[in-house]
């Protein structure tokens, strides 16, 4: 038997997707990509690699705040 998780389908997905050619997309095309992207995020988020992103923007975040004030 042969399972997938959701979230790695999706990453699969936004990947083509980021590949594609830059062209003119419909606003339904930008939607849908969006939409994709969100419904990822959500699934990624609870893991531990979703914590480990979230750890890593917010030190680069805390850096770029750091750097800006005297």
């Amino acid at each position: 038997m042969l399972t997938i998780d959701l979230a790695v389908l999706l990453a699969v997905i936004v990947f083509l997707l980021w590949r594609r050619r830059v062209q003119a997309r419909s606003r339904l095309d930008t939607g849908m990509t969006m939409a994709v992207v969100l419904v990822f995020g959500v699934l990624i988020a609870p893991t531990a690699f979703g914590h480990w992103i979230l750890g890593t923007v917010g030190e680069v975040a805390q850096g770029i705040s750091d750097a800006g004030s005297p």
